[in-house]
């Protein structure tokens, strides 16, 4: 049957040149690695028949159940659209060869696979290629030693190594599967992936050589410029520089670790997002939320829901984060919790630009400095960190209120405005300085005030109110142009009161002893008021008692400077400097209200009874007494 290829290919051999060629032939057939393979006889059909199409040399050979065709030189083969070309090559049965030398097997226009021995079924179509073996499908190449391919299902299988070669990209394995129809690559066992843009190592992974995807499918090692990643499962598109890492990825890049469910990879834009449990971390700073994303270009992070940005000292929490390190500017949305030692902040929304210097926070402001023992709830807060600087405004009561603690109790602070600021920039005085402007109201459980305006020095513990000031301490009211309350130890030390000074003291429901002068310093014990101390034009009203507590009259005095002394409370004696002129009128017969100094008045309605009154904006303008008796 392959008689015509011989008469048409070998006219010029004579009888002596056939029998030479026959001998030579048959001595090359045994020659061939494993000689000639015995097969059971198979009756080739139209689609499993391998054709002759050309060689140099042939030599039909036939056993009992065998034919065999010898061709050698330029030997070119075609089953179908498959075509074969070999140095030499052995065809049993007409379906099964055997080809040697420079074997080059082609499907279709795309396919080329080059080798030095390959052996081909024609029945079940599959191939198997040794030595130097190279698969070429379009511009893609596979290298290896050793390749099996279905040209049925165009499927290449290798399992000594092999390296796969598209464009820039090298990806090599032990064992793998390349799948000539989806040009998709099935790696295992010590994968190596080498790009321009990254290097990977894994043991299983699947590659798409038309799409340049790389999906991962067990424990994968990446490496580039930037960073390494590892993970267990997720694809890579090498062409268009997009990832995702879905099981146990994990993301290092220098001295920062990033983990999460799933890991995104945007490298184009330098985009990172971690999606559940989401944590990222260096040698300074640590993100933690369900979903984060950062540019590593711009250096900005973006973290949403239970988040939380720790850098140095500084921690974040809030709903939702975004802090840039390079501006180093942050902006939080949802409740937020900022501790910045011995700082503590507190909103529902936080914008923090560190290029102006300047924060501001809205909603439910909550700010404390625990080294200063200061609070302040308000709506809206403006800050400024280089000075601590603070401008308070609204509150859930309609104002900002400020709490401390004295004499280890709360005393609350409110008024229109709160500012405060540290006067010494340099840090090395970190006291700070407090003021509050309009209708200024403060309650203790035994000292309120009210006031138009107040600053306060956590240097030296002194409330300075100006405008219209009154003070209540227990019984005692005082009313000054100015006065100053100084705290020791966080209790009420001092009292001062400058210019147009009136202490009034209630004796009882009905009396009241009344203290005026141009300065007045009130010293306290304990919280307890002790003494005072009259200078300039001093003028008394004091309601003698015997030792029964009953009264024994009213005195009337003036003088130049005056020393009054307390218990409970309560005036036990007064001593008068400087030619005292004193008058002790009795009880009876005596007009009390007459009997008063000039300007005096007790004052009841604009006095803080509590924290709730704090808010109430109508300070009492004139003075109201209760009647006395006569």
């Amino acid at each position: 049957m392959y008689y015509a290829v011989e008469e048409h290919r070998m006219p010029w051999l004579g009888y002596l040149g056939a029998l030479l060629f026959l001998l030579l032939a048959g001595t090359n057939l045994q020659a061939q690695p494993g000689g000639v393979p015995k097969a059971t006889p198979q009756q080739p059909t139209d689609g499993t028949r391998v054709r002759v199409i050309f060689s140099r040399q042939s030599q039909l050979l036939r056993d009992k159940e065998n034919t065999y065709l010898k061709l050698v030189q330029d030997v070119e083969l075609r089953q179908d659209s498959v075509f074969m070309y070999c140095d030499s090559a052995i065809i049993q049965n007409e379906t099964l060869v055997f080809a040697y030398g420079n074997v080059v097997i082609q499907q279709g226009d795309s396919l080329q696979v080059f080798s030095q021995e390959a052996e081909y079924n024609g029945i079940t179509k599959f191939a198997k290629l040794r030595g130097e073996v190279v698969l070429v499908n379009g511009t893609k190449q596979l290298y290896t030693q050793e390749l099996d391919y279905d040209l049925n299902t165009r499927i290449a299988t290798y399992f000594t190594g092999a390296t796969l070669v598209n464009d820039s990209t090298q990806l090599s394995s032990q064992r793998g599967y390349y799948y000539v129809a989806t040009q998709e690559a099935f790696f295992r066992d010590s994968v190596v992936v080498i790009d321009p843009g990254f290097r990977l190592r894994a043991d299983t992974l699947k590659f798409n050589v038309e799409t340049q995807v790389v999906t991962f499918l067990g424990p994968t090692l990446i490496a580039t410029d930037s960073g390494r990643i590892f993970t267990e499962a997720g694809f890579y598109d090498t062409a268009n520089g997009l990832a995702a890492f879905t099981k146990d990825p994990q993301y290092l890049q220098r001295d920062r670790k990033a983990v999460a469910d799933t890991i995104r990879y945007d490298e184009r834009q330098g985009l990172y997002i971690l999606q559940g449990s989401a944590r990222v971390e260096d040698s300074t700073r640590l993100a933690v939320a369900d979903y984060i994303q950062y540019n590593e270009r711009l250096d900005r992070t973006f973290l949403v829901g239970n988040a939380r940005y720790q850098e140095g000292e500084q921690d974040i929490q809030a709903e939702e984060i975004t802090y840039d390190s390079k501006k180093k500017t942050y902006a939080t949305r949802g409740r937020s919790k900022i501790s910045d030692p011995p700082q503590l902040l507190e909103a529902d929304q936080v914008d923090f630009d560190d290029e102006t210097g300047f924060g501001l926070a809205f909603g439910q402001v909550m700010w404390q400095d625990t080294a200063a023992n200061l609070a302040i709830n308000c709506d809206t807060l403006n800050y400024r960190k280089a000075d601590d600087y603070l401008l308070a405004l609204g509150g859930s009561r309609g104002r900002p209120e400020l709490t401390t603690l004295v004499e280890g109790d709360t005393l609350f602070l409110t008024a229109d405005t709160l500012i405060a600021f540290r006067p010494d920039t340099s840090g090395v005085d970190t006291s700070r300085v407090l003021v509050a402007n309009h209708q200024v109201r403060i309650f203790k459980n035994n000292l309120q005030a009210v006031c138009d305006s107040l600053a306060y020095q956590t240097r030296d513990s002194i409330f300075a109110l100006f405008k219209n000031p009154i003070v209540w301490s227990d019984t005692s009211q005082f009313v000054a142009d100015t006065i100053f309350i100084r705290l020791r130890d966080d209790q009420i030390d001092r009292i001062f009161l400058r210019s147009n000074a009136f202490i009034v003291n209630i004796s009882d429901s009905t009396y009241f002893n009344q203290i005026k002068g141009r300065t007045i310093e009130a010293q306290f014990i304990e919280g307890d008021l002790r003494r005072m101390d009259v200078q300039g034009n001093a003028e008394a009203i004091y309601y003698a008692k015997d030792d029964s507590g009953a009264y024994v009259g009213v005195n009337k005095t003036s003088c130049s400077e005056m020393l009054i002394y307390f218990g409970s409370n309560e005036v036990e004696r007064i001593r008068f400097l400087q030619q005292p002129e004193s008058r002790l009128s009795p009880m009876r017969g005596t007009d009390h209200e007459a009997m008063q100094l000039k300007g005096f008045r007790w004052i009841t309605s604009g006095r803080p009874l509590g924290r709730e009154p704090l808010v109430l904006v109508d300070q009492m303008k004139t003075g109201d007494s209760p009647p006395v008796n006569k």
